[in-house]
């Protein structure tokens, strides 16, 4: 009589790596299904990432630097005219073949010098008495670190200030003297504040003005009289 075999029972675990087997190859099938339906579409993707990409390097290396490295050497007398308060030679014809910063900003946009142009005509208008203009190319540049947006906002305050609009030169004003602790910018601007709040009425705010200078500032040229405003 032959003997009845007995069945031996599976462990849990080994059903369990199965089950995964069985879930690892589902997954794989409908990866490679999913692939195959949409093939065109990821390869299409694929290859706008990489002509994206190769039209980054090639706009950075091939067109932005060089005419970075163009606008840096034009400016260069524009420059010179602007610190010799020559503001009208500046802006447009600084001499020696070079562009003034009304051409640099219009034939060298997108650039680093070309935003700094628009600070420099900004001022040069300011100094020339064309308000309008200079809050135009002031409000278009783009200010960054410590010391330039303190420099454009309170450019922005005296072309402000000149057109009698006194709530926005206040406005201005206030950003230059609190937006950042520089030791000849900041008192400069408080005290500029804090006068024209006076002006205003807004008493207040102008000794607040003053005490600051007062206390963090009191070797600055506007912290050597600063008593007699505060009294």
């Amino acid at each position: 009589m032959a003997k009845q075999r007995t069945k031996i029972p599976r462990k849990k675990k080994d059903t369990i790596e199965d089950d995964t087997l069985l879930d690892l190859n589902e997954a794989k099938e409908s990866a490679q299904g999913f692939f195959e339906k949409n093939q065109k579409m990821i390869v299409g993707i694929a290859s706008l990432v990489a002509l994206l990409f190769i039209g980054y390097v090639v706009y950075q290396f091939f067109y932005k630097e060089p005419r970075e490295v163009a606008a840096k050497e034009m400016i260069y007398k524009a420059e010179q005219q602007f610190l010799r308060d020559s503001f009208a030679l500046a802006l447009e014809n600084p001499g020696g073949g070079f562009e003034g910063f009304l051409d640099i900003i219009d034939n060298y946009s997108g650039t680093k010098t070309a935003n700094l142009a628009k600070y420099y005509a900004g001022v040069s208008y300011l100094n020339l008495g064309n308000n309008e203009s200079a809050i135009e190319y002031l409000s278009s540049f783009s200010a960054a670190g410590q010391i330039t947006p303190t420099m454009k906002n309170g450019a922005m305050g005296d072309a402000y200030s000149e057109m009698n609009d006194f709530d926005n030169a206040l406005s201005y004003y206030k950003k230059a003297a609190y937006g950042t602790e520089n030791e000849l910018l900041s008192p400069y601007y408080l005290k500029k504040y804090g006068m024209l709040c006076q002006v205003q009425g807004d008493n207040a705010a102008a000794q607040k003005a003053y005490a600051t200078i007062k206390e963090k500032y009191p070797t600055s040229a506007e912290g050597a009289d600063i008593d007699k405003y505060l009294n």
